[in-house]
């Protein structure tokens, strides 16, 4: 395969409650789909690159305003990431690319659409309809011995312990537990990495651990397929509220108040769609000089 060389590549940094990505205009840089996956690899890398939990393009759309390709830091492109797509909405408006406070996005998981919570030019906080949850096991997909259709409060066998989950998709499939005590990050690390490859899942799995406060708040720490522990996911909060939900431990169509590590996501789940609010940040911007893919 031919490599590529690229100078003076410009990029900006965001976070979205500490789940951060590097986003890069592909409208300018049109790079090639091939290498897309190894550039997320290689910039998202701690200690050597700039660093980050996942690579954003911000790409044209036949059909929407923009369209969004995300990239985990093990260069897996999944379909839908929450916190990446409102970090994607304040980087496409700050940039004067959509100049919109409601914008339709292109993404591999459908349409989705952005509201803009918008100060002084400055996009603060942004609510996205997430859409509808996937139950169906065979599009999350799950695979259940006895083959239900959907796959809510199973048991599950994870080394040393016995847990009982639920999986939903977003666009990325979830495997969420609800836990008395929130699990230590080696504890995380442990069981979590141990779920994300587990054969009931085909296509591994983020896995989310949360406690339940009271009807409407919980905390959430979560283990991302393709990255690890991360400070929060966006999809997997949603994923965790429509379970709660299910199983009566939230309030139907209620703001549900979700505490992930980096900081909170308001989630409201009317039974079938799924709304997500949350704060965004801009990190920084700046240029690599060269780099070869």
């Amino acid at each position: 395969m031919n490599r590529l060389l690229l100078k003076n590549l410009d990029f900006e940094k965001f976070h979205g409650l500490g789940n951060d990505y590097i986003m890069i205009n592909n409208i300018k840089w049109n790079i090639p789909d091939e290498k897309k996956g190894e550039l997320a690899i290689k910039l998202c890398k701690f200690h050597y690159s700039i660093g980050a939990d996942g690579l954003i393009f911000v790409c044209n759309s036949e059909k929407e305003d923009i369209k969004m390709r995300i990239f985990n830091s093990d260069g897996t492109e999944p379909k839908m990431c929450g916190n990446g797509i409102r970090c994607f909405s304040k980087y496409v408006y700050e940039n004067d690319l959509v100049k919109k406070k409601e914008i339709n996005i292109e993404t591999l998981n459908g349409i989705m659409t952005a509201q803009l919570n918008i100060e002084e030019n400055e996009v603060k906080s942004v609510k996205i309809n997430m859409g509808a949850p996937i139950l169906d096991c065979e599009e999350i997909p799950v695979i259940l011995e006895d083959n239900s259709s959907q796959c809510i409060n199973e048991s599950i066998v994870v080394l040393d312990k016995i847990f009982n989950f639920s999986a939903v998709s977003m666009g990325n499939p979830h495997a969420i537990i609800f836990v008395q005590d929130q699990l230590k990050d080696h504890e995380l690390n442990k069981y979590g990495s141990a779920i994300e490859s587990d054969e009931h899942f085909p296509n591994k799995t983020n896995v989310e651990f949360v406690k339940v406060l009271s009807k409407n708040e919980c905390i959430l720490r979560v283990f991302e397929r393709g990255v690890g522990i991360t400070n929060s996911c966006g999809t997997g909060t949603c994923a965790s509220v429509v379970v709660g939900t299910i199983l009566g431990l939230f309030r139907k169509e209620t703001p549900i108040i979700v505490h992930n590590d980096g900081g909170d996501l308001i989630i409201t789940y009317t039974g079938r769609q799924v709304f997500m609010e949350g704060p965004v940040e801009k990190v920084f911007s700046g240029k690599i000089e060269k780099i070869e893919i």
